[in-house]
């Protein structure tokens, strides 16, 4: 565990990110991805930095950046289409069944790029509870790094941002909670380059508990 500037952190909310946070899905992630990236003949190494965290019309918009919106939405469909209908390899992030169990009666919000049908899949295929309060595409106008989910989430539990602790593991998660203002616990290898308020392995290295006048206090190690 890396932490920045604490290894105790207190909130009113938790607004958590499902895809490599909650939910270990690269397997699937990098196979539709790999074959996207082939169609396009686009260097799979240089895409896969990029998808992470973002919705796959946004990812797409950077990618080809001389394509149409229009064609990149359309592509997109298909890729959700995709991604829905393979669950092969989906498993939860050590430590996310007992970190929500830990949640339960407490303010958490799930804030995903994927829409309802693939969260509520991934979700179930790694065996994990769907929080109450969920923040999916269909819900936003604007992808990750845009903190537009963030907002919604701790709009939707009725706290304000400065209150609320995100959980991300993408560089377009991490930018999206700083940008609502908000710190940042990073999740995985891939959270270290990107500045989390504090940096764990996984959820087996967090710990959530209840104090008096309902705020949380998460602590790390």
């Amino acid at each position: 565990m890396t932490a920045a500037n604490a290894t105790v952190l207190t909130a009113r909310a938790l607004l958590l990110d499902m895809d490599g946070t909650l939910v270990n899905s690269d397997a699937v992630v990098e196979r539709c991805w790999r074959r996207w990236a082939e169609r396009h003949g686009l260097d799979f190494e240089h895409v896969i930095k990029i998808v992470h965290g973002r919705q796959g019309y946004a990812s797409m918009a950077v990618l080809l950046p001389e394509r149409s919106m229009e064609e990149n939405y359309a592509e997109n469909r298909v890729m959700l289409a995709e991604e829905t209908a393979d669950m092969e390899g989906v498993v939860p992030v050590p430590g996310a069944g007992a970190f929500l169990e830990s949640l339960a009666g407490l303010p958490h919000a799930l804030v995903t790029s994927a829409d309802v049908p693939l969260s509520t899949g991934r979700m179930a295929a790694a065996g994990l509870p769907l929080p109450a309060v969920r923040v999916t595409a269909e819900n936003v106008g604007a992808s990750k790094p845009d903190p537009e989910g963030f907002l919604k989430g701790a709009a939707e539990l009725g706290f304000d941002p400065a209150d609320c602790v995100v959980f991300e593991d993408s560089g377009a998660g991490i930018a999206a909670g700083r940008a609502a203002g908000m710190r940042v616990v990073g999740v995985g290898p891939r959270a270290g380059e990107f500045a989390p308020t504090v940096q764990v392995d996984d959820l087996t290295q967090v710990r959530v508990t209840a104090v008096p006048g309902g705020g949380l206090e998460l602590s790390f190690g």
